[in-house]
């Protein structure tokens, strides 16, 4: 069977998961293109269906999954890409509560922009900070977001929580602070146990995050240089810390 229809029920739950609150709802979110639904299933992602139209579902080898097959102006509609390769998966959003970090951790304060969210987990994944706490964050499920995370998605632990939520996880966590007028990130000397901290890409810190901060950290730049990305430097920031 080939779904041909956009007002065919199960194509526009998968439609809606474009949006936040269909995405809330439903408990899914979407990937897309073939790289990101091969790495899903090779990374145990918990797909619930994949869709696609005949040709690109033929290249692809999804044995054991609900497939649905749907025509081109079908996946166009329900696609979020530019240029749609045919397939896409809808996976459940996993349902976790925020925990203690199992090594040092990131924490993402009002990060607003789904590209850098969807950067930041990326790295993240690369250098090792597996478990990520998201305070008054944009979406990590977002299209956009899933996309520039490039599968790290996957691999990582999103902990959506409040302020209260967070320093009760980091108990006994030194909190390291991303912020211009800190310490230069080179000579800085870390404990075991720390979390690194990146601000709103506008306003920075949040004052919940600047009270309970162990130590501000900065990355030295030229002279008249404007402030870094906040994806850009806290992926400096992690990899410096990492090592």
């Amino acid at each position: 069977m080939i779904y041909s229809s956009k007002q065919n029920k199960l194509i526009k739950s998968v439609y809606s998961l474009k949006d936040k609150k269909g995405r809330i709802s439903q408990g899914l979110y979407v990937v897309e293109g073939f790289k990101m639904v091969l790495e899903a299933i090779s990374a145990g992602a918990p797909i619930e269906r994949i869709f696609g139209t005949e040709e690109a579902l033929s290249k692809l080898n999804a044995n054991g999954y609900e497939i649905v097959t749907v025509s081109p102006e079908v996946f166009s509609y329900i696609s979020s890409e530019v240029t749609p390769q045919g397939v896409l998966a809808t996976v459940k959003v996993p349902k976790t509560k925020a925990v203690a970090p199992t090594k040092n951790a990131l924490v993402l304060d009002g990060v607003s922009d789904p590209g850098n969210m969807g950067t930041i987990i990326r790295t993240a994944c690369a250098f090792g900070f597996n478990d990520i706490y998201l305070v008054n964050c944009t979406d990590p499920y977002a299209p956009k977001a899933v996309r520039a995370s490039m599968s790290g998605i996957y691999f990582v632990n999103l902990y959506k929580v409040d302020y209260e939520g967070l320093f009760s996880a980091l108990s006994g966590y030194d909190i390291l602070s991303l912020d211009m007028g800190g310490e230069d990130i080179a000579s800085v000397k870390v404990s075991k146990k720390f979390a690194l901290v990146v601000g709103n890409e506008a306003n920075g810190l949040s004052s919940e995050i600047t009270a309970k901060t162990s130590k501000f950290i900065s990355i030295p730049m030229r002279e008249h240089s404007e402030s870094l990305n906040a994806g850009v430097a806290v992926s400096i920031a992690m990899y410096k810390l990492s090592n």
